[in-house]
């Protein structure tokens, strides 16, 4: 049968934003074609086949090399229907993951494909679906969305994909952590998961690596040919994985080199903050900013004080707040910072409670009043800013209203801005422009996410900067340049700073990372090689240019866009194998690569249509997806640490779904209820004794060697408290990280 469907693309891509996103792949059966008469004036109805699709086998192998997770997903699926039928496999890419390839089994073999031009990929895939061969092809959707189309799928036929790509391993307190989802998409019923599915993370046994461990599974581990294997056992739809990390009193720093030898090099350096002593926590001052405009009805105004409650249950005793809500007008809760006391806090719960969503959108008035009050020494000031639209109230222009944001000239220059754009009739451009110029992230929000996790997970992160404004550079006969991220970058205490950049020279090379600590000198040095040829690293090139991508494409969107730039694009995305908004990866037969040009292009594909009204919604949709790609990218390595996105994504299935909504849950035989964002055990009383313990810390390590029944209820998120006999144990980030043998002994023996 020939293809000859007019089903446009642009409504597969309106429709593919509507679906969760997570990192295992799903498949949308499409509509069948049916060949076009020779009269065009024949009406031939598109058929619907509907075919029975099934995933058989879901098989995730990750490799941990050198701080890179390296990861390789096979996939099998099968149609279990009565017809022949065409289906779009789609695959997520995590955030600040660089695509490598994509394979697809063809007659037994799997087969490797090409980046090219994304309009001469799509005539060679239309015109090979003509002549009934099996491609697939990989495209640009936003938030590193790959997209393979394939066809056909016939009637027990079985299909085999393997997708390759590899990511910085994000450190959480102390261990390096592991993130896979593999639920299934919502929106395609006629998928189902009926076969088995692996998750195997391999790494080499060194010093600094302990023994892996999963708050959401148990698994075995093993050592062979010198490897150490973990293997995942349970269906948990999340999978996560921690390596415990030996952390060293001193800062380190480390450098992953690529060179090819012909061309400047590449080079991945993370610097790892020393220990910092639990007293020398600095007070914050937050000022939380919503948007209560009449857009903001209904499920975003629910988001919105979410979000606000979820930034309330992070404060510390020492740390300040404001709230200052705007639409034509722009109120406050107090007038100035006030103390998170027990007393406050409470009343600005009530305060959230009592907000309105109407008026317009006076984003100008809400960041003046947000930037009045002075910084002060020896308190960091943060501002996060949560809004759902366009100004229009007072000044729209983009650049005016991102200057007000700008006080690196003013007192207490040190402020970082944190913007949240709810949906994607949100400026981007604005949102984008005001994080680079109060140096924080932004980040975007679909209407079935949590904005209230985003902004909690950057909170709690944002607690204790080991160094601010930091700079890096390289003494010797080596110069580093286009530095990703190209912000100024802060490091804060239990993360690491990963900066991808290029390389120029060769030989011994003393890196410096310098910046301040509460206004005084810091630096970090190390010296290294620069290699003149090393080509073991081929994936730090692809990171880099991943990530420069992200960074060109935001640019793009600031200052409107020059062909220079959409060159560079282009060219990264053809060089490097990156799907970006100008290439597309295709796969195609061996037998038909030699006569592509000749026989696949010619014929020229059908044309893509839509109406003019979806055709901007699906232009808007593809500005705000592309924009949450490239600010994850961005936030990957500043002051939201490399986890601020992906620990921020939202489960991946409806039930997952209808599971975050939910305020009780039952572990082991123990009810948790979910009280100010911690997961309390029903039966814990203030007057218990309780026993806080720092997330992921070597506190929280050891007690859950000691007490393993405790991973179920950890499994609920970070901030737990737990009851046992006659005490509890309250995991929390103003925990201690560390336990004498006495107390733990306690603990166990009151469990």
């Amino acid at each position: 049968m020939i293809s000859a469907v007019r089903a446009s693309v642009y409504s597969l891509v309106a429709v593919s934003f509507v679906l969760p996103l997570h990192a295992q792949g799903w498949i949308i059966p499409r509509p069948c074609g049916v060949v076009r008469p020779m009269d065009e004036r024949i009406h031939v109805p598109i058929l619907d086949c509907r075919p029975n699709i099934s995933r058989t086998r879901s098989d995730v192998r990750v490799e941990l090399s050198d701080r890179v997770l390296k990861y390789e997903v096979e996939e099998r699926f099968i149609n279990r229907g009565a017809s022949v039928g065409e289906a779009d496999y789609l695959f997520p890419l995590p955030a600040n993951a660089a695509f490598q390839d994509l394979k697809l089994s063809i007659n037994g073999e799997l087969v490797s494909g090409e980046t090219m031009n994304a309009g001469e990929a799509r005539r060679i895939y239309e015109n090979i679906v003509r002549s009934q061969r099996d491609p697939a092809l990989v495209e640009w959707m936003g938030h590193g969305l790959l997209r393979a189309r394939i066809f056909p799928l016939n009637p027990g036929e079985e299909k085999r994909i393997v997708v390759r790509f590899q990511s910085v391993a994000p450190r959480e307190g102390d261990a390096l952590r592991v993130d896979y989802f593999r639920g299934a998409a919502q929106g395609a019923p006629s998928v189902r998961d009926d076969g088995t599915s692996s998750f195997a993370l391999s790494y080499r046994p060194v010093p600094e690596l302990g023994t892996p461990f999963s708050p959401t599974h148990s698994i075995d581990i093993s050592t062979r040919d010198g490897r150490r294997e973990a293997i995942v056992r349970g269906d948990a739809r999340d999978v996560t994985l921690l390596v415990p990390l030996r952390r060293e009193a001193a800062a380190s720093i480390s450098m992953l080199p690529f060179a090819p030898g012909n061309e400047d090099g590449f080079t991945l350096v993370t610097v790892t903050p020393p220990l910092v002593a639990r007293n020398e926590s600095t007070p914050r001052d937050i000022t939380l900013v919503l948007d209560i405009s009449g857009s903001m009805q209904g499920r975003k105004m629910e988001q919105a004080r979410a979000a606000g409650r979820q930034l309330l249950g992070t404060l510390r005793s020492d740390d300040r707040f404001r709230i200052i809500d705007f639409s034509s007008d722009v109120r406050t809760f107090k007038d100035d910072f006030v103390r998170a006391t027990s007393e406050n806090v409470r009343d600005a719960n009530r305060y959230l409670d009592a907000l309105e969503a109407v008026g317009g959108t006076n984003i100008e008035g809400a960041l003046r009043e947000a930037m009045r009050p002075s910084a002060v020494d020896g308190r960091l000031p943060l501002i996060l800013f949560i809004t759902d639209g366009e100004p229009t109230v007072g000044e729209r222009n983009v650049d005016q209203l991102a200057s007000i944001g700008n006080d690196r000239n003013a007192r207490g220059s040190h402020r970082r801005i944190f913007t949240f754009g709810l949906g994607s009739d949100v400026n981007v451009g604005l949102l984008e422009q005001l994080a680079l110029e109060g140096r924080g992230t932004a980040q975007f929000v679909r209407p079935e996410e949590s904005v209230e996790r985003m902004v909690g997970v950057v909170a709690n992160r944002l607690v204790d900067p080991v160094m601010t404004d930091v700079r890096v550079r390289v003494e010797g006969d080596v110069r580093l340049a286009k530095i990703l991220p190209a912000q100024t970058s802060d490091i804060f205490a239990d993360r690491d700073l990963v900066l991808l950049a290029r390389y120029s020279g060769s030989g011994r090379g003393r890196i410096i990372v310098e910046g301040n600590r509460r206004g005084t000198p810091v630096q970090f040095t190390s010296t290294v090689d620069f290699p003149d040829r090393d080509r073991q690293n081929a994936f730090v090139a692809r990171l880099w240019a991943a990530q420069r991508v992200g960074f060109l494409s935001a640019e793009k969107r600031r200052t409107g866009g020059e062909r220079e730039v959409d060159e560079e694009i282009r060219m990264l995305g053809e060089r490097y194998g990156i799907p970006t908004e100008f290439t597309s990866y295709l796969v195609v037969e061996p037998r038909l690569a030699l006569n592509r040009d000749r026989s696949a292009v010619g014929g020229g594909a059908m044309p893509a249509s839509a109406p003019p009204a979806a055709t901007m919604d699906v232009a808007r949709s593809m500005r705000f997806e592309s924009a949450k790609a490239a600010s994850a990218q961005r936030a990957a390595n500043s002051v939201a640490a490399l986890d601020s996105m992906s620990a921020a994504a939202p489960r991946r299935d409806a039930v997952a779904a209808s599971e975050r909504s939910a305020s009780t849950r039952v572990v082991n035989g123990h009810t948790f209820v979910l009280r100010d964002g911690v997961w309390t055990d029903a039966r814990h009383t203030a007057s218990m004794p309780t026993t806080k313990i720092k997330p992921f810390s070597k506190a929280y390590f050891d007690i859950l060697a000691q007490l393993p029944e405790l991973r179920g209820a950890l499994a609920l998120g970070d901030r737990v408290t737990v009851v046992g006999r006659d005490r509890a144990i309250s995991f929390a980030d103003d925990g201690v990280s560390e336990l004498s043998a006495a107390t733990l002994a306690t603990l166990v023996k009151a469990w």
